[in-house]
């Protein structure tokens, strides 16, 4: 009971300040009470408080409903809760109609004296056998001296009540038949309502202070004080639940337009700016998700007005380092602007890792990080002049990531001579500003010198060698690397600085293949093309396969390390740059070493390529980059180096590999060459037990190399002792020696080998089921059948033993 009237209590105070949340709220927690105690109702009757109520609620909220002008000062909140109320109620009263019934024939009669000395206040309830019973409390106020009056008063209202039942019977029967035609209007009303829209979700929280001229009172003087005030009341609902974050950033606008209006100096202003773009920051609650495009635009205007005020006052110092309490606006704000630039970064990077990259929305975002860029830029002169050397390194290297992936193609054409171009073409040009080399340069010296931490110097040298790279300055990108020794601890950095260790060794081996130097191109690439993973190890997607091991978290993390999509590395030409390099190794290697055993693989995927290619049933036309490989593969192979030519550079493959390249002509050119060259050296190891002698135009001739490139390739492997061959300089032809064994020979040699190699293991086997020495202390009688194993064993030895040296001794006289 105590309960249900505490509550009771509470909405008819709600009632009174018509707050229609409160009464739901309230409302719903009294049906769930009055059910806990149905019990006690059974057996005591329904409590007449509780019917009341119920009967005072809907005649409020009815009366509520038909006042329009009342329920458009409503705001949306309270709408919704009087609807939501009202209904409820109307269903819920159904139950206790009889009840409900019976209350209303309670009326309140007030009687007073002629001088207006007293008040007496009843509630009664006439039931169906004449008779009355008092429904609730009475409550007499006696501003009399002779209370004996009371008595009489109150029962001269009970027979007026008497007298008077008739009538009012009357009355209730044409007001329940209004309160039903009231009723049918008013779902009449509510269907128009429902058709006419929506309500709106109203988010709760925190209250927040009015906008506008209202967020002050009147006549109240707007200084340093009051802003900074109310600006940390508007700062205290920051990052509580249920905060609307919105009206949040509408709020400290008004408040930067307020200091503006009031001319409180620029000091406030700033102060406001910095509250104003880490409350944007923090408008998406979850790290993951990125900003909407209202919010980047709003974002990056904030930082662009701050930095113009920072610019244009001089006498401003901000720092993370101010206190609160020593903060001096007009001149010293707390704040760091470079941490509001890095987040800003991330946030770009966000964007571009969630927008489709196959879309229009990618293309329009990306045209963004030139503002991103010129924001970087204003910082980086800012900090220049009033900024710590861990800040300037800071933004450096943020400058520097935004410029390192990018080919400078006015510098590339620059740099070939500014073919086609005119004189005002140059100049302008040249206006422009410096190269992109001359920044990376002049940016990442800097970081050698100065910084003090290892991960911004390390990403600094990364970044520097990928331009490198990027521009065909292979030499100082090699040098750079080697000099760094990044790759003796890089496994010991975090992820992403080693995504971009993996994306520099590739670009590095692009770099060395465009040059022409084929071995270190293949060396730089092994590692990642080995794997089988170079699509996540360069940041560039996560593999399906491995989803299994990973849960969700560690799914989100690894998304987040992805590199946006016009930073990545095209992986169909990664993969054709290294299965050539190894073709161009692989083919002659295997052609030296056609007959030896234990001849190494250079690379296993170039293999595992070769095999796949010899296990299809029908051999068509090459169609895949891969399958056009192993094609090639098969033709240097025989020494044709036209057929190899034409799987290698043609029209399918020049669109999805060679075309890429800045210097096209230049790629495929140098692949020709290589391709004759690699070819001849194939030829001569495959055919050389042929011929007796060969002439050098001969060879020009087949593989179309001037005779000098052929002088070298031959003497080359003759000094290596790979041809066993000599030079006759008069006739330029080369003289075979001869002394390689034939085909016979090798199989021969490499029974032998293998003969040798069982006989080895035999003896292992026999020492391990006998024991050391063959057994030779355990003789005695009874063992007449060990001993006949013993003989046969070593008899099976010597007979392996004899036949192998056999062996070697023909081959070797045959060879002779």
């Amino acid at each position: 009971r105590s309960e249900l009237t505490n509550l009771i209590k509470t909405i008819r105070n709600a009632m009174k300040i018509r707050d229609m949340s409160k009464c739901l709220e309230e409302f719903e927690q009294l049906c769930r009470a009055f059910l806990k105690s149905k019990t006690i109702v059974d057996k005591e009757g329904m409590p007449p408080f509780y019917i009341r109520l119920l009967s005072d609620l809907e005649d409020y909220l009815n009366q509520l409903w038909e006042d329009k002008e009342g329920k458009k000062k409503m705001n949306k909140n309270n709408a919704k809760a009087l609807s939501t109320l009202r209904q409820k109620i109307r269903k819920y009263n159904r139950d206790y109609e009889t009840e409900i019934a019976s209350y209303k024939e309670v009326r309140l009669f007030a009687m007073t004296t002629q001088d207006g000395r007293f008040l007496v206040i009843c509630c009664c309830c006439f039931l169906a056998n004449n008779t009355y019973q008092v429904f609730g409390n009475i409550f007499v106020t006696f501003l009399s001296q002779s209370p004996g009056d009371c008595g009489n008063r109150m029962h001269e209202s009970f027979n007026g009540v008497e007298r008077h039942t008739s009538e009012k019977k009357k009355e209730d029967r044409k007001k329940r038949h209004k309160r039903k035609e009231r009723v049918e209007e008013e779902a009449e009303e509510e269907a128009q309502e429902e058709d006419e829209g929506e309500w709106e979700k109203v988010k709760g929280g925190v209250p927040l202070v009015k906008v506008g001229n209202q967020m002050f009172a009147k006549g109240t003087e707007i200084n340093t004080t009051v802003v900074v005030k109310k600006l940390n009341e508007i700062l205290q609902a920051r990052g509580k639940k249920g905060t609307d974050r919105a009206a949040q950033i509408e709020l400290l606008h008004a408040l930067a337009n307020i200091s503006n209006e009031n001319i409180l100096g620029e000091g406030i202003l700033v102060k406001i700016k910095f509250n104003i773009i880490a409350s944007l920051y923090d408008y998406n609650p979850n790290l993951a998700a990125f900003m909407k495009a209202d919010m980047w635009k709003k974002c990056l205007d904030c930082i662009d007005e701050l930095l113009d005020i920072l610019f244009n006052n001089n006498n401003i110092f901000i720092g993370e380092n101010i206190t609160e309490d020593s903060e001096n606006l007009p001149f010293r704000v707390r704040g760091c602007i470079l941490t509001l630039v890095e987040r800003m970064d991330e946030e770009f990077t966000k964007i571009m890792q969630n927008t489709d990259p196959h879309s229009q929305e990618y293309v329009d975002n990306l045209k963004d990080e030139g503002r991103v860029c010129g924001i970087i830029d204003r910082l980086l002169g800012y900090l220049e002049t009033k900024g710590s050397t861990e800040e300037v390194c800071r933004v450096y290297l943020r400058r520097i990531m935004h410029t390192y992936y990018k080919f400078d193609y006015k510098a590339h054409r620059r740099a070939l001579g500014l073919q086609g171009e005119t004189k005002s073409e140059q100049d302008a040009e040249e206006s422009e500003g410096e190269d992109s080399a001359f920044i990376m340069d002049r940016l990442c010296k800097f970081i050698y010198a100065k910084d003090r931490t290892d991960r911004i110097r390390t990403c600094a040298i990364l970044c520097h060698i990928y331009h490198h790279a990027l521009h065909s300055r292979w030499y100082q990108a090699r040098d750079l690397m080697l000099m760094s020794h990044l790759q003796d601890n890089i496994q010991h950095a975090d992820p992403p600085v080693q995504i971009l260790y993996n994306r520099t060794m590739v670009q590095l081996g692009i770099c060395a293949f465009r040059q022409g130097m084929i071995k270190d191109a293949h060396n730089a690439l092994l590692d990642i093309q080995s794997s089988g993973r170079a699509k996540e190890l360069l940041g560039q997607g996560l593999l399906m396969r491995n989803m299994q091991e990973r849960n969700a978290e560690q799914e989100k993390i690894e998304k987040r390390r992805q590199v946006p999509f016009h930073m990545h590395i095209n992986l169909e030409l990664l993969e054709c740059v290294y299965l050539v390099s190894a073709m161009l190794l692989e083919i002659p290697y295997m052609a030296a070493h056609e007959f030896d055993a234990r001849r190494r693989m250079i690379s296993k995927q170039f293999h595992h390529q070769l095999r796949v290619g010899e296990r299809q049933p029908l051999l068509g036309p090459p169609e895949s980059m891969r399958e056009h490989v192993v094609a090639a593969s098969k033709s240097m192979k025989m020494g044709d180096w036209r057929t190899c030519h034409s799987f290698i550079i043609n029209e399918k493959m020049n669109s999805k590999v060679w075309d890429l390249f800045p210097e096209t002509q230049c790629v495929r050119e140098m692949l020709v060459r290589k391709i004759q060259e690699e070819s001849l050296r194939t030829y001569l190891f495959t055919y050389s037990s042929v011929y007796d002698s060969i002439s050098m135009e001969t060879l020009k001739e087949m593989f179309e190399l001037e005779l000098p490139m052929v002088h070298s390739i031959i003497s080359k492997m003759i000094i290596n002792e790979e041809l066993m061959a000599s030079l006759d300089q008069p006739t330029q032809t080369v003289v075979m020696h001869r002394t390689e064994p034939t085909s016979l020979q090798n199989m021969a040699l490499q029974l032998a080998e293998k003969l040798g190699g069982l006989v080895e293991n035999n003896e292992r086997v026999f020492d391990l089921k006998q024991g050391v020495y063959g057994g030779y202390f355990n003789r005695g009688y009874g063992q007449n059948k060990q001993g006949g194993g013993q003989s046969q064993a070593r008899a099976s030895k010597i007979l392996l033993v004899w036949s192998s040296m056999y062996l070697h001794i023909s081959v070797s006289a045959g060879v002779q």
